[in-house]
């Protein structure tokens, strides 16, 4: 007898309602930071303009690719609340993770761009006008600390994670022009701009390549961080009627959205009371591994087949 199961626990049905409340609170915390940077964006470039800061119109220039980003980060959290289609089976989470991923090459060309003028100004300081320079670094220092207000607490997805380190280096940028602002004022020493931004520039890319890494991961299908394939496999071998697992998959459709497809082998008697076996596979794998959209296909022992990977019932064998 063999049986095939798309198993779902009780979780799992009221995940999407929890699912959706989640995005449109990032959405609209999303929604708030993207109206606030792109004022900050029109008073750096008016403020830049008038009091002939490089530094003001440089970051600008930054400001420009976080309004890009932060509206791209907007729209994927749209897309993902679509339902699945015939053709997209799993539906638009997968946008989430592209965002997050071209927010991360983002992040890396934006701080070899602050590195490439933090270069230039280290070679001849420009000469700025200090009060206008301070005036407006201040209105977007107060400001970016609001968009990160409103986007704190939403740091789990890899999308908003890509926009709150966005917002981040546009917090740092203003902090370090307000400071260089200050210092200018005083002493007419200049240098300590282009000093400052290279900073900011080393504490971006570090950031960035986490995110780099996380997107690429969940994109590539890798095991959920903090998870070993093996440690699953062992725990479901020891669900109570179980005899071995193969064939077992584990991966992330987006962030905080696991998934998971084995083989469960179970004893021949066992498969006339296969719904009750797996509740208690799913239930273990929700409350252990945070699992909660599976497929297990339920084969009897006398339908066991090789697989490179097989999970015993004591868990402490692998047979190749």
């Amino acid at each position: 007898m063999h049986v095939h199961a798309h198993g779902h626990s009780h979780d799992h049905d009221d995940a999407p309602d929890a699912t959706g409340r989640r995005r449109g609170a990032e959405r609209r915390g999303l929604l708030i930071t993207l109206l606030l940077t792109a004022a900050i964006l029109i008073a750096e470039i008016v403020g830049g303009y008038l009091s002939n800061s490089l530094a003001l119109l440089a970051d600008a220039g930054h400001m420009l690719t976080d309004v890009l980003a932060i509206a791209l980060a907007y729209a994927a959290l749209g897309f993902a609340t679509r339902p699945p289609t015939e053709n997209k089976t799993y539906g638009w989470y997968r946008l989430e993770v592209l965002a997050a991923l071209i927010n991360g090459v983002t992040l890396v060309v934006m701080s070899l761009f602050i590195f490439w003028e933090a270069y230039d100004r280290l070679q001849a300081p420009p000469e700025v006008s200090t009060g206008t320079m301070l005036m407006v670094a201040l209105v977007g220092l107060v400001a970016n600390a609001f968009g990160l207000f409103f986007l704190h607490g939403h740091g789990g997805s890899l999308n908003m994670r890509g926009a709150y380190l966005h917002v981040l280096g546009d917090l740092l940028s203003s902090v370090a022009v307000v400071a260089g602002g200050v210092f200018m004022a005083f002493t007419g020493t200049y240098v300590v701009d282009p000093i400052l931004s290279v900073l900011i520039g080393l504490i971006i890319i570090v950031s960035a390549y986490r995110l780099l890494r996380e997107s690429v991961d969940v994109l590539l299908e890798a095991i959920p961080s903090g998870m070993k394939l093996e440690e699953v496999g062992t725990a479901i071998a020891q669900v109570d009627g179980v005899v071995g697992v193969h064939d077992l998959h584990v991966w992330s459709l987006t962030s905080g959205l696991n998934a998971l497809s084995c083989h469960v082998e179970v004893r021949t008697d066992t498969l006339v009371a296969s719904d009750a076996l797996l509740s208690r596979i799913n239930e273990m794998l929700r409350t252990r591994f945070s699992i909660t959209h599976t497929t297990i296909q339920m084969e009897s022992e006398d339908y066991r087949r090789s697989a490179p990977i097989h999970w015993n019932l004591s868990g402490s064998d692998k047979v190749q």
